[in-house]
């Protein structure tokens, strides 16, 4: 539109004519937004608002007495706030390069004055000590000329031809060596020991695979092995488990033949065993009691045969004494004596044949007991002659 300006971002629009602006200034200040600005009456100019920059390489001496070149560089611009804007614009608005050169000239005085209160070592190992007092002291002489510097920069420092600087810097360049060399000394053992490290577990993993590779390899082997096996030792297997049942058949078989056995012939026997036992008792308890019975009957049927013989004996013993010469000399006490003497004798006789047969023979008959008989009644009778001796006469027999 016709007569509207505005500034641009970095800008201040400066205005002159008219009223008068901020403290008397001789033109009003426009930054952020436009304005209508009559032609012929009003007249407008720009102020930059952008970052400027000045170099500064100046000599000093430290204190003491060490001649340095230093080269700096400042970053400043204008204030943002209207009294940096219009200071400025009163000392650079027709000439605006002459910002940089200003501030590079008040910048070398302030250097040139803070290094040479400073030795070498001090602005060399403090260089940022160095640029906040050169900035401390140049603050309030850029703020009276609208400026404001953003940071101070020592790029370099450098000492000529004389060398200070690098004997300063000698032990440090020495220690800086050896450390260099001791961590070169450290590196090439440590890569060493990572060379070795790394061939050893080469080595380990080659020996590790190699293991692995054997194991695999005899698993497969002993895979194949048993397969190769398998069907030999199924066959035996199963003829094992075959000869296992035969084996349990005839155990089976032969247990039952025992048993068999044990009831066909061993119980038979033992059974005919005790059949024959019962009946050998039997049979000799049977033979006990009729040996008893015959013993007792002999015996009865003896003494009843020897009563009955008696007679005969008597007679017989009579009859032995019918030839013979008795003489009787005490009248019919003697003859009493000898009928005595006969019964007597005749009765020693039967006892005799009773304790000679006393003992049971098993099998006695009557005609072996009166052969016996016979043989004690053969016998020689003893008589008596006259004169009162004994004379035998010859046996006394019964027939």
């Amino acid at each position: 539109m016709f007569g509207y300006r505005v500034p641009a971002p970095d800008q201040a629009m400066l205005i002159s004519g008219g009223r008068r602006g901020l403290g008397g200034a001789p033109f009003r200040v426009v930054t952020g937004h436009g304005k209508f600005v009559l032609p012929v009456f009003r007249k407008t100019r720009f102020l930059t608002l952008s970052m400027c920059e000045a170099e500064v390489v100046e000599n000093c001496v430290t204190r003491q007495g060490i001649a340095l070149s230093v080269r700096a560089v400042i970053a400043f611009k204008v204030g943002n706030d209207t009294e940096s804007i219009v200071n400025a614009g009163q000392r650079f608005l027709s000439d605006q390069d002459q910002m940089s050169v200003l501030t590079g000239r008040i910048f070398a005085g302030h250097l040139r004055s803070i290094i040479g209160s400073m030795t070498v070592e001090e602005i060399v190992t403090e260089r940022q000590k160095l640029a906040t007092e050169v900035l401390d002291t140049s603050k309030s002489e850029m703020a009276k000329i609208g400026l404001h510097v953003d940071s101070l920069q020592i790029q370099s420092i450098d000492d000529g031809d004389t060398g200070y600087i690098d004997a300063m810097s000698a032990p440090h360049k020495a220690a800086i060596q050896r450390q260099a060399q001791i961590a070169q000394a450290k590196a090439t053992q440590a890569a060493a020991e990572a060379e070795q490290e790394a061939a050893r577990n080469q080595a380990e993993y080659a020996r590790q695979t190699a293991i692995v590779q054997a194991e695999y390899s005899a698993e497969v082997e002993r895979a194949q092995a048993k397969a190769a096996q398998a069907g030999p030792l199924a066959e035996a297997h199963a003829q094992q488990e075959v000869l296992d049942a035969r084996t349990e058949l005839a155990e089976r078989a032969a247990q039952l033949r025992q048993q068999q056995l044990v009831a066909e012939v061993v119980k038979p026997a033992e059974a005919d065993a005790e059949r024959i036992r019962v009946l050998a008792l039997a049979e000799a308890e049977r033979m006990k009691i009729q040996a008893e019975a015959a013993a007792s009957y002999d015996r009865v049927a003896l003494d009843r045969m020897l009563i009955d013989q008696l007679p005969l004996i008597v007679k017989e013993a009579a009859t032995g004494l019918s030839g013979a010469n008795v003489n009787v000399l005490n009248g019919a006490d003697g003859l009493g004596e000898i009928a005595a003497g006969l019964v007597g004798q005749g009765l020693t006789i039967l006892e005799s044949v009773r304790n000679n047969l006393g003992t049971p023979a098993g099998t006695g008959s009557g005609t072996a007991e009166s052969v016996d008989l016979k043989r004690y009644l053969g016998a020689p009778a003893q008589r008596q002659d006259a004169d009162g001796g004994g004379k035998s006469e010859g046996p006394v027999e019964i027939e």
